[in-house]
């Protein structure tokens, strides 16, 4: 697959799958055997961790969206920034619903081949969540 192809598949999972909550379409992108690497702790592999993933941060951000502000690739890796906002309406990870807009960074680098997402390594800035839910108080 081209470099171009494997940016398509990441840009799919950021606006096709979490911005419309269309879990079913990772069947398509991610391998089975797909591996995030900062998952939750007892996240499964595969699929179906990651669309429990998005279930619950939809449910928690049912207004969430996902910007990709820059896509970079070479050989089998795609890395793509991103900015996420969202209303906070739901529980998330015990976090009552607060009802606070966010908006925070990311960065996700994913190893895709044949076709298929394969691995990803995701940095996003929870700090920064966490304080603008209330959570967590402001430094300084």
């Amino acid at each position: 697959m081209s470099i171009e192809h494997n940016k398509t598949i990441a840009r799919q999972f950021f606006e096709d799958a979490y911005n419309t909550g269309n879990v079913a379409l990772l069947e398509q992108l991610l391998a089975p055997t797909y591996v995030d690497h900062k998952a939750p702790p007892g996240t499964p592999d595969g699929p179906q961790g990651i669309a429990a993933i998005i279930t619950m941060f939809r449910h928690a951000f049912p207004d969430l969206h996902f910007t990709i502000e820059d896509q970079v690739a070479e050989g089998d890796k795609v890395a793509t920034r991103y900015t996420f906002r969202g209303t906070q309406q739901g529980e998330l990870m015990g976090i009552p619903p607060t009802g606070k807009q966010v908006s925070i960074s990311g960065i996700s680098v994913y190893r895709i081949t044949d076709g298929k997402m394969q691995q990803a390594w995701v940095e996003y800035d929870m700090l920064s969540l966490l304080q603008q839910l209330g959570v967590v108080p402001p430094m300084g």
